[in-house]
């Protein structure tokens, strides 16, 4: 005959829960915090350094505010300081300023990344990968030499009215490079861009040829860096983020920049330091500028991170209007009617190049 199992006998059938003198961990399941402690919490941003936790209590929209404004002061205050040391200090080394703001990119990138764990370090996984970011490192000197060697000869006003134009640049390489036609509506939009700019730089009275050629150059180079960066890093094992890929870009380019600062500006190096002797200001100013460069990526990551790449577009295109009116304001530079005029068309033309672009993606999903 079966005996029938009771609940006394199948538990003592299991030797575990025989033992009663096991101290099993007990789970303690938090109680549902109310809407008042959920709006509270909300308001608090948690910030990891290492192991260390700080809480910062601020609400995100304060947050997002500061970064665009940290955003704004990093990228003017960057034209600012390079045109105040290539034009007005007489610090004429525009190549040897570029590799400083390299150098600096690398060193605060190393630190951002190793030491504060603001984003996860990506490593590089083969030789076609670096020989990859080390031609957009040729391509992102060019790019930036160019740009603040025309901050020597050109207004900031002007120079920004030049890189406004870097959308039609992007159509065209996109279109020589990788085949990619836009829609009318699109290629229509960029005919204010560039008619704008040749009215500005009719009307500009401080023209300068080879100023306008490099900062030509300049604007070309950034948007080829765009073009030849989707491409080269399409694949999701290559893909970098921008703060990683700064991390491994800078030092390439001021290793490509070092031969070219000692053939064209000399010994640039102990030209600095003999300044420096008899006029401190130089070095908080090459300090400074080259912290303010670094920002200026470090700001562009945290602007997409937070709201989005559509707003940091369109703060580029209101960015050139404010420095432009900024350094009116302080390096009081000529202007004329028609020259702002032509300004005001080309980022018109941008702002129309971005609807533009936003509907033609609409349409294709």
């Amino acid at each position: 005959m079966v005996e029938a199992q009771t609940w006394t006998t199948r538990r003592m059938s299991n030797p575990r829960l025989l033992d009663t003198t096991t101290n099993d961990s007990v789970v303690n399941i938090p109680t549902t915090p109310t809407a008042d402690e959920r709006s509270n919490n909300g308001a608090h941003h948690f910030f990891f350094f290492g192991s260390s936790q700080y809480s910062v209590s601020i609400s995100p929209n304060i947050l997002t505010a500061l970064i665009i404004a940290s955003w704004y002061f990093s990228n003017i205050g960057v034209l600012l300081l390079n045109k105040y040391l290539l034009s007005f200090y007489g610090y004429r080394y525009p190549i040897f300023l570029t590799m400083l703001h390299m150098l600096s990119c690398a060193a605060y990138s190393y630190g951002a990344i190793n030491f504060l764990e603001l984003v996860p370090l990506q490593h590089i996984h083969s030789k076609k990968q670096f020989l990859k970011i080390f031609a957009l490192s040729v391509i992102f000197c060019f790019s930036v030499v160019c740009g603040n060697t025309s901050l020597r000869y050109l207004p900031v006003s002007f120079n920004q009215a030049i890189g406004a134009t870097t959308p039609f640049f992007t159509a065209i390489f996109a279109f020589l490079i990788t085949c990619k036609k836009e829609s009318g509506e699109v290629y229509l939009a960029l005919m204010p861009v560039v008619f704008g700019i040749v009215v500005a730089s009719n009307s500009e009275p401080l023209f300068h040829l080879f100023g306008f050629l490099v900062c030509v150059g300049s604007t070309a180079g950034r948007a080829l860096k765009s073009v030849v960066q989707g491409i080269l890093l399409s694949s999701e094992s290559e893909k970098l983020n921008s703060m990683n890929l700064l991390l491994y870009m800078a030092p390439m380019a001021a290793l490509i920049l070092l031969p070219f600062t000692l053939y064209i500006e000399g010994n640039v190096a102990a030209v600095t330091l003999e300044k420096a002797r008899g006029d401190r200001f130089i070095v908080f100013l090459l300090v400074g500028n080259a912290t303010v460069a670094y920002l200026v990526n470090l700001t562009n990551f945290l602007v997409t991170k937070h709201t989005s790449a559509l707003t940091l577009q369109v703060l580029g295109n209101a960015k050139a209007a404010v420095a432009a009116v900024v350094s009116v304001l302080i390096f009081r530079n000529p202007v004329t009617v028609m020259g702002m005029t032509g300004f005001a068309v080309t980022i018109m033309g941008v702002v129309l190049y971005s609807e533009a672009k936003k509907r033609s993606k609409l349409t294709s999903h």
